[in-house]
Order: structure tokens, then sequence, then C-alpha cells
């Protein structure tokens, strides 16, 4: 069965938790704090997402201004639909939704540093962080 990509805005956190606990996606986000994770959603600019059989098994979430740049903040596919295409679906439609003329950035997972050279992406050097203060 073929996913089905679109638009949800409005995406229940519970889903968006579990696909990212199938992803493994989780291990990097806040998935024990309900409101976190609720604001997370809230403030994001674009939601993508795919589904198999109404199953959510792809979400891609990111934050842009329309105009100049895209942060795709997270993007996780179940690890039972991998290898089928269904990330770089979620990141070309989730550029397109952002706008071409923007600069899609993201920071890679350490276990998905070698999956976005393998769909086109370039490494950029550059990229300085302050990070979280929990």
């Amino acid at each position: 069965m073929n996913p089905v990509y679109q638009q949800e805005p409005a995406l229940p956190p519970d889903e968006f938790i579990d696909v990212l606990v199938r992803s493994t996606l989780a291990e990097r986000r806040p998935v024990h704090d309900a409101d976190r994770v609720r604001a997370m959603l809230k403030n994001a600019d674009v939601i993508l997402t795919a589904r198999i059989g109404g199953l959510l098994v792809g979400v891609s979430r990111a934050v842009t201004d329309f105009a100049y740049c895209t942060y795709l903040s997270d993007l996780a596919v179940d690890e039972r639909v991998q290898r089928r295409g269904i990330g770089r679906e979620l990141i070309r439609r989730t550029h397109e939704a952002a706008g071409r003329q923007t600069m899609l950035i993201l920071l890679a997972a350490p276990k998905a540093e070698t999956y976005y050279p393998h769909i086109g992406m370039e490494r950029h050097g550059s990229c300085w962080v302050i990070p979280r203060r929990e």
C-alpha cells in the first residue's frame, strides 16, 4: 500500500510521539513532556505526514519564514517502512510547502548522518549551537 501524504497542522501529540518512538527519534526528543511536545507541534510552520492505511508512518516538522530559510526540525519514519522513499518524499514536500526559494537546513541525528548525502543533501561545516538549558 502506498503512503498518503498531507499537511496536518493539527497532528495529535500522541500520534507524533508514537511515530517518534517507532522511528527511534524519540531517543532525542522530549517525548515524556506532553506540554513541550504540544508546543513543538503548535509552533511549527509546516507539519507533513505520511500514512499507510490511516497509520502515521512518517512525519516532518519544520519552522520557516517562507522566504529565505526552512529548518527541518524533525524527520521521523517508522523503522518498519524505512528505505521506501518516505523520508525523501517528506523532505521534498516540506521544502515545497515552505518555498523552494528557501534553504532547507537540518541537524542530523547521529544514526541518520549517512542518509542525507544519499538523498542529495550537502554537508555544511559551519553549524553552531547554544545547547538547551533544561
